[in-house]
């Protein structure tokens, strides 16, 4: 490939891949933040190859992350979620209470830590309110030994990917590079990884591994496993559309914040994660990097607008990012521990 060439190609024809091989360029930006712009004014989502974040990375990641989630109940119990803490969480939340739509809990474990969650006490207390879990001290387990030391690694690695993708946003809204960076120097950003258990016992009706919703922030990075699928991104008003797994990729998307922030131009999608064909006992996991602005931001819609009033998300006057983020997270762990 040469070096100013940018693949864009379409997969199942709602999600494109986009080859970020040419970033580098001033013209593999130009090219790339076009095709990153047709993506968000269409589904909200792509997928990202030529990122620049090493397999060797992302597979220790996965192998860390899968040891531990084998790990006996009562050694990943040690480092549970609890009070000023973020870590194992038994129960995943229900994501459909973030639009306050009643569902079953979704059927996920998963296990948090924040880029904010280093930081000493009176850094984090001046984060927000208890429900903004960037404001929690990450808990790490002892085994394996080197979780700690991996995850640090790999939430460089992709925060570093974020804020690149942040500045090929920016012009591709036709910004300079820098608009957002000034939102973005305190992040409170997490990798909040999917465990997906075994399902021996039929699901209830309604339940999913991960129920219909938005993400709430700017952006997400995930990593999912190549031969497991089970991500779906709603088309249009009822059809789901697979998103499959291509190897050394990530899956790439916009959330609430990001489609408030363009005034409507772009799409916060809503996906979900579907249970497996009865009788499939396998267990999935994922790997969500959530790349969320500075808890004070004010993130404002826009102007002058791109998208017709009449097809215009009406999102109000802007909202304070940790406000928005806070209010959203206690929805979805409602009535959980």
């Amino acid at each position: 490939m040469h070096d100013n060439q940018v693949t864009a190609t379409a997969a199942h024809g709602f999600v494109p891949v986009i080859d970020l091989t040419s970033r580098d360029s001033a013209q593999g930006r130009v090219e790339i933040a076009q095709a990153i712009d047709r993506a968000c004014t269409g589904s909200g989502f792509f997928v990202v190859v030529g990122h620049g974040v090493s397999q060797d990375l992302i597979d220790r990641m996965f192998t860390v992350t899968s040891a531990f989630f084998a790990l006996p109940d009562e050694e990943k119990n040690r480092v549970a979620h609890g009070p000023g803490v973020s870590g194992f969480r038994r129960m995943g939340g229900t994501t459909a209470l973030s639009l306050d739509q009643e569902s079953p809990p979704d059927l996920c474990q998963a296990f948090a830590a924040h880029v904010t969650g280093e930081l000493c006490d009176e850094e984090r207390r001046a984060l927000g309110n208890q429900w903004a879990t960037w404001t929690l001290a990450n808990i790490w387990p002892e085994n394996p030994a080197d979780f700690r030391e991996v995850w640090a690694e790999y939430m460089a690695a992709v925060s570093d990917l974020a804020a690149d993708l942040m500045r090929l946003f920016a012009l591709a809204l036709g910004l300079e590079e820098g608009f957002f960076e000034d939102k973005f120097d305190r992040h409170g950003s997490s990798v909040a990884v999917n465990y997906y258990p075994p399902q021996v016992v039929a699901p209830l009706p309604g339940q999913l591994r991960r129920g219909p919703h938005t993400d709430f922030g700017s952006l997400t990075i995930l990593y999912q496993e190549d031969d497991r699928g089970g991500l779906q991104v709603l088309q249009g008003a009822d059809e789901w559309r697979d998103v499959s797994a291509i190897p050394g990729s990530f899956v790439v998307n916009i959330g609430d914040l990001m489609a408030l922030w363009t005034g409507g131009r772009w799409v916060s999608t809503m996906h979900r994660v579907v249970n497996p064909e009865r009788g499939d006992t396998s267990s999935r996991l994922t790997i969500p990097f959530f790349y969320l602005p500075n808890h004070d931001a004010s993130i404002e819609p826009m102007r002058p607008f791109t998208v017709p009033c009449d097809d215009r998300p009406h999102f109000g006057t802007g909202v304070i990012a940790g406000q928005w983020m806070s209010e959203k997270l206690r929805k979805m762990f409602a009535g959980t521990a």
